[in-house]
């Protein structure tokens, strides 16, 4: 059995966060992952609005962020988690496909997945022009036509904001009705670049092999476009932790502004909690800040 002060769950930059600023305050971190370092990171081609780095890619900022933490001290270990328990206060034992690991504090940073549309072309053409986050991706196609799939708050409030930054907005939905807020459908259509495809369902993303030229709706139709942005929403990866945490309606991990869970010494961050903004930065942010409460939930341990 491994031993360590404090257990991350989850390598992206949440974990990766954690396990830095932990092994920096002088504590044994040992940071797991199924998969390689980065978690979404490695997905996105381009990153242009991480504080001080003008440009740089997601697999670049991944490796750069786990040199970081291993340089302080943190193990980053690849395995995944099986199963995990609390056996009294500083004391919890979680279950890999590998070994055992006893850990004093324990901070869960195991992601979220976007929800895919399972359209043909969508997973040979992401970063090539299908996204799943406007604010990461949409200043890339200024001035350009994309297509936005989505009926909910998160699709109409994207929508609005590619609309500001594109020459047009077409969003496509598989219902006859959105249903997001009346206020947000409101304000879309006050803008006179969006056109809406309601009850139609995108089928086919298409390229020409280097970028993304086309939507295709089951119609037969194809709608010109340089981006197609998908958001037909995202599945927290908590599954493991439904009965060990508290968890919302949505499956997301409930935790206050310090991070800690329902369950003293067990802290989380990054996507798989209830946070309104899910950005590289905020994920960061929010490990940087599950590390000092786990650095004061030990300290104060008898």
């Amino acid at each position: 059995m491994l031993k360590t002060d404090i257990l991350v769950i989850g390598a992206g930059p949440a974990g990766l966060s954690a396990a830095a600023y932990s092994a920096r305050a002088g504590y044994s971190v040992i940071a797991i992952d199924q998969l390689s370092p980065g978690g979404q990171l490695l997905l996105i081609d381009e990153i242009e609005n991480y504080p001080g780095l003008p440009l740089t890619n997601g697999y670049k900022l991944a490796e750069e962020l786990e040199k970081q933490a291993t340089a302080f001290g943190a193990q980053v270990e690849f395995t995944a988690l099986e199963s995990i328990k609390k056996e009294g206060e500083g004391k919890f034992i979680a279950k890999t496909d590998s070994d055992e690991i006893e850990a004093k504090a324990v901070i869960i940073a195991t992601g979220a997945d976007h929800r895919h549309l399972g359209a043909k072309g969508e997973e040979e053409n992401q970063g090539k022009g299908v996204s799943y986050c406007a604010t990461c991706d949409g200043p890339f196609f200024k001035g350009k036509n994309v297509v936005v799939v989505g009926g909910g708050d998160t699709a109409l409030t994207d929508a609005i904001y590619l609309s500001k930054i594109t020459k047009s907005v077409t969003l496509v939905h598989r219902r006859t009705e959105f249903r997001a807020q009346k206020a947000l459908q409101e304000k879309l259509y006050r803008c006179e670049n969006i056109r809406t495809e309601l009850g139609h369902n995108v089928i086919e993303i298409i390229s020409d092999g280097k970028k993304v030229i086309g939507a295709k709706l089951e119609d037969g139709r194809v709608l010109d476009t340089d981006a197609v942005f998908i958001f037909v929403g995202i599945i927290p990866n908590s599954n493991l932790f439904k009965d060990f945490v508290e968890l919302d309606k949505n499956g997301f991990i409930i935790a206050n502004g310090k991070m800690e869970t329902s369950v003293s010494g067990v802290f989380v961050a990054g996507d798989v909690r209830d946070t309104p903004f899910r950005q590289v930065t905020t994920a960061t942010a929010d490990g940087a800040i599950a590390a000092h409460s786990a650095d004061e939930y030990i300290s104060n341990l008898k």
